[in-house]
């Protein structure tokens, strides 16, 4: 489905940070239709609901996410969960730190699952979750529809990750250790 959707390419390309692979996921790609979104927002819920911690605190369950991508996996995954609530943590610069809107806070000793559409490098749901522990809310797990790990992939530790799929793409640091760059492979820069 994300290659049919056109989110999932592969060729050759460089992102923001440098890093060049031979894939490119663009998750909202796939989330364009109503359909695809709530099947990858359902199947996601089920791997939480799979869990007997999380499946008996639903009712409880707050569901929270970086600004923007997942929303719509925020919003899907706590309807089919029938979870209490989704709120999300956004900045205003991209040189600030992840804020709550006003009166919007996590309650100390709240269940909160983090979800997102893609892990890559982790930084804003390791942010995310320092944010939500700094607050008194109770962590209890991490969803995401897809884990495509970077090598400056975060450890989350012990902390429960469920994902729909896993891509290994492939990495070079930078053009010189890049062996679609040596073999003349057309580059693409993207953005995250």
């Amino acid at each position: 489905m994300l290659r049919d959707t056109g989110a999932l390419r592969e060729g050759h390309f460089e992102d923001p940070r440098g890093l060049h692979s031979n894939e490119y996921l663009q998750i909202p790609v796939a989330l364009r239709h109503y359909q695809d979104q709530r099947m990858l927002s359902v199947g996601l819920a089920r791997k939480l609901r799979e869990h007997s911690d999380i499946r008996a605190m639903i009712a409880n369950l707050s569901v929270v996410t970086p600004m923007t991508g997942g929303l719509p996996v925020a919003y899907g995954v706590c309807e089919a969960l029938r979870a209490k609530q989704v709120y999300w943590a956004e900045r205003d610069n991209d040189d600030e730190a992840l804020h709550f809107r006003q009166f919007v806070d996590p309650q100390p000793g709240e269940p909160v699952v983090l979800v997102d559409d893609i892990l890559r490098t982790g930084k804003k749901l390791s942010e995310l979750k320092s944010l939500l522990e700094s607050r008194g809310a109770n962590v209890v797990g991490l969803a995401v529809i897809v884990y495509q790990p970077t090598p400056q992939c975060i450890d989350f530790g012990k902390l429960p990750l469920y994902y729909l799929a896993k891509l290994d793409a492939r990495y070079a640091v930078d053009s010189s250790h890049c062996e679609w760059c040596k073999a003349g492979v057309p580059l693409t820069k993207v953005w995250i």
